[in-house]
């Protein structure tokens, strides 16, 4: 297989031999100024660059360092830019991450501590090329277009891909803006009834008064207005998927008739007498709890075990471990595109913020305050303030430093563990542990690699 291509941007011969020798598992390339570099960068597109602040003709300065960086990432934006040096580092390193850096390291250089920010900084292009791949696709990603890496999501999504060959009713349980919709039209791509038709009602959105003529039909004479005969989305969906979106707001008298439906797969239009057997598969999904609906008295059990043959919950945002930093890369892209075309990616200090909040609102929330980021965003990056995230995080005003600690521990392993597809001598090389201890936290907290 071929090598990842490595550039080294470095004019002292002694480290240039030293870091050619240290990372012989990559294929690497050496430049010693800027024209070669540039040179470099056009003819192997390096995923990762390691740039020397201090080159000739200013070695002893930062100028021609900067300006190397600004033009490495003018030719290739999407590049990870390691940067070191040893003028001035704290004022260098700023400012070489508000100019597109991805990370920076100061000398003399540890070579071990260097080559795992080197291998962070290829996983990390890799997925953002996969992301960029999919959205390229229209967005979309796995099953039903969903992008994800978290155990939770996969979890969720291996039982839909299982049971999408199968002629049953699903429901999906979720908070607003977890994708419900999307999931829905996968089970519907995925199933044998794929070349019919998925058809969405949202049945909150409409007023009770037309939800059963939405749903039924009605015929020509049925009620005022109804000046032609129409038909319903259960009639619309004739041999596909009929998708009933928020189904914890049918009211009780339309629960009769929909149940109806379910057990002799027969409709009558409002204003109808006659039976039209329709062959739809129904997938169903609320935000409510429907057993204390049923408990209550407000939703018929019999209906609820008719749609209910499979309930499939899904993780809210804050439940997908590692899923927010991937989706919002993946939304910077897409909206980057059509809205401000000079944005590359995330800035550090946004990538943070995005990891510690708690997303209520979900994947939507999250795509909302991308979106608009973009947009105002002024520089090459979305900042944390561009998200008006800068202030961070409540943290549950915790006070037990073991809680607080262990809560940590759990989120860095959740997230090191999905960047790493659940492989535990990857996540160890992310988290700077060895593998032993690793093992020992995952037993101490009962968390599973």
């Amino acid at each position: 297989m071929t090598r990842p291509v490595l550039l080294v941007v470095e004019d002292d011969a002694g480290l240039q031999r030293q870091l050619r020798w240290a990372y012989e598992g990559y294929e690497v390339v050496i430049a010693g100024d800027r024209a070669a570099a540039i040179d470099a960068v056009r003819l192997h597109e390096p995923a990762v660059v390691t740039l020397d602040l201090g080159l000739p003709p200013d070695p002893d300065g930062t100028a021609e360092g900067f300006a190397t960086l600004a033009e490495i990432l003018r030719h290739a934006p999407h590049t990870k830019v390691i940067v070191a040096s040893g003028h001035a580092a704290r004022e260098s390193a700023l400012r070489a991450v508000r100019e597109g850096a991805w990370d920076f390291y100061a000398k003399p250089i540890d070579i071990d501590a260097l080559g795992l920010i080197v291998a962070r900084a290829f996983h990390v292009h890799a997925l953002e090329a996969e992301n960029r791949r999919l959205v390229a696709r229209d967005g979309a990603g796995g099953f039903g277009g969903m992008i994800y890496a978290s155990p939770e999501m996969a979890k969720a999504i291996r039982t839909l891909e299982r049971v999408a060959p199968a002629d049953v009713s699903v429901m999906l349980l979720g908070a607003s803006g977890t994708g419900k919709e999307l999931l829905a039209r996968g089970l519907h791509e995925a199933s044998p009834r794929r070349k019919g038709t998925f058809v969405a009602i949202n049945c909150a959105a409409i007023p009770e008064t037309l939800l059963e003529s939405e749903l039924f039909g009605h015929e020509k004479g049925a009620f005022t207005g109804a000046f032609k005969t129409t038909e319903g989305k259960i009639e619309q969906a004739q041999g596909g998927t009929l998708f009933l979106d928020e189904i914890g707001d049918v009211p009780l008298a339309l629960q009769v008739k929909l149940l109806r439906f379910l057990q002799e797969r027969v409709i009558e239009r409002v204003g109808g007498r006659r039976a039209i057997p329709v062959d739809t598969r129904i997938v169903c999904a609320t935000h409510r709890d429907v057993d204390a609906m049923v408990a209550g008295g407000s939703f018929r059990d019999d209906l609820y075990y008719r749609l209910a043959e499979i309930v499939v919950r899904i993780p809210a945002l804050a439940e997908r471990t590692g899923d927010a930093g991937l989706l919002a890369r993946a939304f910077v892209m897409r909206h980057a595109k059509a809205l401000n075309p000079t944005i590359v990616g995330l800035a550090a200090d946004a990538r943070a913020a995005i990891d510690a909040y708690r997303w209520p609102g979900n994947v939507r929330e999250l795509e909302s305050r991308i979106k608009r980021a973009v947009i105002m965003a002024e520089g090459r990056h979305v900042t944390a303030a561009d998200l008006d995230m800068e202030d961070g995080v409540d943290d549950g005003l915790a006070v037990n430093l073991r809680a607080v600690r262990e809560a940590a521990d759990r989120r860095a392993i959740g997230r090191a563990l999905a960047r790493a597809d659940g492989n535990i001598s990857g996540a160890s090389r992310l988290l700077g542990v060895s593998r032993p201890t690793l093992y020992d936290l995952l037993k101490s907290y009962d968390l599973h690699g």
